[in-house]
């Protein structure tokens, strides 16, 4: 047994000082002056933050993109995930080009299981629909997966129609499923490219010039608009401008059921940064924009008008062509160098999900934006909600998972590669001054992250198979 003794525990709902025990893999106790056990091991809080483990609803591990790969599998980016207070993370599953919804599933496993560091969840891309497909998707819950993710970009690779997105509303809304949507206007962004393209625009700037802002705003209220006509709901992901934020308290204010994510990245960075020498590091979809849809970005936060922030983890090496050390051996990838002559060929994707919790409590808690139980519902009990995972993970309370955070307010540190974790060689956060940061890391009672020291290892991590029990918020 383990007890967690004089900490603050910091839920979304309430904070209060109290030791924890923990027996197995689960909670049994959260109360003051709990007297252990026998031989029970007793780590003293004293001054420390107990959180809940942080759910990152959305992330992509080995995902292959533009002649490369993203550079975090399944075990490096939850190790990643779990240096950085994440213990739960949701990845997507790529509909085949060939075979069946559960064969993509079968793949995955393939990829997934034997590496997993932390516990993980999958959703289903559906980026092509007819009769069949359409007929198959209730069986995904007898696999575990209760969530599908639609596009209204990449024409030609992953797009639905607006037609074929509603049919996929009405079928998970009548399943007791969740759509995922990536709002965007795919027609808009394929002239635009053309056209930058065809006047000599290479440069990685024009990543964001040829994905207007307007593009996602309007895709935001057609996918709130599908959802409503369905009676199904929706959860828009990576959200990144005042508009879309707006269109989405537009809706949620006449009854539509639909939820928004946004991403530290769009909370930070503007199209100013795509336009360095090193931009692309910053090129990801949908892109960084200005200053002000940064601010209303954190007022929606605030105000509790959008529900989660996630990361859209998808790192790729900046220079791939240089190796860099992963627990003692050489590892080099093919990175964003692939489009140093053309943006289009840039891999669309950032590393992101060991930073999360780090500067969203520095830049968000720590300066009045958000409150300590609004981080803990932003980051973990929200997602946990949302995605059927509630209460086993994102609270602290009996009978939960113990997925347990130790949380030092007062560690301060200047953040970056060195503390990331991640498989990759660069950190977008380099040189940041953060106060607060992990100190141990519990994956179901199990230390798997102690200061510096990595305690996990491949195959520890669970698959969280999910079913309609799941929250609308």
């Amino acid at each position: 047994m383990l007890l967690i003794q004089s900490g603050t525990v910091v839920n979304a709902d309430k904070t209060i000082k109290a030791d924890i025990l923990v027996s197995g893999e689960h909670i049994t106790a959260v109360e003051p002056g709990i007297d252990p056990p026998e031989g029970t091991e007793i780590i003293n809080a004293e001054g420390k933050l107990i959180l809940p483990g942080g759910v990152d609803p959305h992330t992509h591990f080995d995902l292959p993109m533009f002649d490369t790969v993203s550079s975090d599998d399944h075990y490096s980016g939850h190790k990643a995930a779990a240096f950085g207070g994440t213990t739960t993370v949701m990845d997507f599953v790529p509909q085949p080009d060939e075979g069946s919804l559960a064969d993509g599933v079968a793949e995955w496993h393939a990829k997934a299981d034997p590496k997993a560091a932390v516990d993980f969840g999958f959703h289903m891309n559906i980026t092509r629909l007819d009769a069949a497909t359409q007929a198959v998707i209730p069986r995904l819950l007898d696999l575990g997966i209760s969530t599908l993710k639609v596009f209204m970009a990449y024409n030609r690779r992953l797009r639905l129609q607006d037609g074929e997105i509603f049919r996929v509303l009405q079928t998970a809304g009548a399943n007791g499923m969740l759509t995922m949507l990536h709002a965007e206007n795919g027609d808009v962004i394929d002239i635009l490219v053309a056209d930058a393209l065809a006047a000599g625009h290479t440069s990685q700037d024009w990543h964001g010039k040829t994905r207007p802002a307007w593009g996602a705003v309007d895709a935001v209220l057609r996918g709130a608009a599908l959802a409503a006509q369905a009676d199904a709901p929706l959860y828009i992901v990576h959200m990144n401008t005042a508009g879309g934020a707006d269109q989405l308290h537009y809706a949620r204010q006449r009854g539509v059921r639909v939820m928004g994510e946004t991403c530290p990245q769009y909370l930070f960075f503007t199209e100013e940064h795509l336009a360095r020498p090193d931009g692309a590091k910053w090129v990801c979809s949908p892109p960084m924009r200005t200053a002000a849809d940064n601010a209303a970005l954190w007022e929606a936060l605030k105000q509790n008008e959008m529900q989660v922030v996630g990361t859209d983890h998808c790192p790729f090496f900046f220079d791939g062509t240089t190796p860099i050390e992963f627990e003692g051996r050489q590892v080099a990838i093919p990175g964003k160098e692939l489009g140093a002559a053309d943006f289009t060929k840039i891999p669309n994707g950032l590393p992101a999900v060991g930073d999360r919790l780090p500067v969203l409590w520095t830049y968000g808690v720590g300066r009045g934006y958000i409150t300590a139980n609004q981080f803990a519902a932003l980051t973990s009990a929200n997602p946990a909600k949302i995605f059927g995972l509630y209460p086993r993970k994102g609270v602290i309370q009996p009978g939960a998972d113990a997925d347990i955070v130790i949380w030092d307010p007062e560690r301060s540190l200047t953040y970056g590669l060195a503390h990331s974790r991640h498989r990759t060689d660069y950190n977008l956060f380099e040189g940041m001054e953060l106060k607060g940061f992990p100190e141990k890391v519990f994956l179901r009672g199990r230390l798997i992250v102690d200061g510096e020291t990595w305690l996990g290892g491949a195959g520890m991590g669970q698959f969280l198979r999910r079913g309609t029990d799941w929250q609308e918020l």
